[in-house]
């Protein structure tokens, strides 16, 4: 879709004076921009950036409005016969949890740009997003919409190095980011596992940590070491050197292990060396190895 990338709002000031001037026009409930819909009408967002909503809260705002009604109205659009969110999902759904019938409502005219934008921005300021919400609302501006990161930086009031950060989350494998998503795992631990770029992998580590609830740190030392145990390998191969059996099987228990393993070779015994940095990590690692005797 090929969208103007024209500053929003009055005289092209961007995001922020469109979406407070969008809350200025909401905050007089008796102001006469704002009309009572039938909250049957009313349709949820399609380009809504959040995802995950929390029935507990959503409960606890249904009893405030029970007790003081919609204190500041929805935004919605008219969309034929029926009107479309823009901003203010929350509020529509704990107002349909305390059995209102209608809900007061600001109807504006955006485009689809606009409209994602603001439902973007309300979500942020209200720290609404989980990290791959966050990262999938960036990506949409980006892909849809052909803005660059310092466009959407300067639209959602964020630095270009937190949205560049929140959307490398987009590269890892699904399934870490569904652990994300469910809050299994931290965007911290997220981040880290980013330099792992085989998926398997990611999704090996992930498990890991949600299994033994090792620190972001201890994440990093377990990443660091098997990118170093690739890196040996690689240079071993592209050299064309001799490696001798301990050798091999270091970097064989290395990889297995996830953690730094030296080989002892005395003339009549040896002795087999594993490097750990937390009783949780040697719990992970004692996990691998019931794992692979049992």
């Amino acid at each position: 879709m090929a969208v103007k990338k024209g500053g929003l709002g009055p005289k092209g000031k961007g995001l922020e004076a469109l979406f407070e001037t969008a809350k200025k026009e909401t905050v007089n409930i008796n102001s006469s921009s704002v009309t009572l819909i039938d909250i049957n009408l009313i349709e949820p967002n399609t380009q809504q950036p959040r995802r995950q909503f929390n029935e507990q809260t959503l409960e606890e705002l249904a009893n405030s409005i029970k007790n003081y009604g919609v204190i500041q109205p929805v935004i919605v659009k008219k969309n034929n016969d029926f009107y479309e969110l823009i901003a203010g999902e929350r509020r529509w759904r704990a107002s349909k949890i305390a059995g209102l019938k209608e809900i007061p409502a600001v109807i504006k005219e955006y485009d689809d740009n606009q409209i994602f934008e603001i439902a973007l921005a309300e979500n942020l300021q209200r720290e609404d997003l989980n990290p791959m919400e966050e990262a999938a609302g960036y990506g949409k501006l980006s892909k849809d919409f052909n803005l660059s990161q310092d466009e959407i930086a300067d639209r959602v009031g964020k630095s270009r190095s937190a949205v560049a950060n929140a959307m490398r989350l987009l590269s890892l494998d699904e399934r870490v980011q569904e652990f994300v998503k469910n809050e299994k795992i931290s965007a911290g631990h997220a981040r880290t596992i980013l330099a792992l770029k085989d998926g398997d992998e990611q999704f090996e580590i992930a498990k890991n940590i949600i299994d033994t609830g090792i620190s972001v740190r201890e994440t990093e030392k377990i990443v660091k070491n098997l990118l170093s145990s690739k890196n040996k390998k690689v240079k071993n191969k592209n050299s064309n050197l001799d490696i001798s059996n301990y050798n091999y099987i270091e970097e064989k228990l290395k990889n297995i292990l996830g953690t730094k393993v030296k080989i002892k070779n005395g003339k009549n015994k040896g002795a087999i060396e594993i490097e750990y940095y937390s009783n949780d990590d040697l719990d992970r690692i004692m996990g691998l190895i019931n794992k692979i005797i049992n």
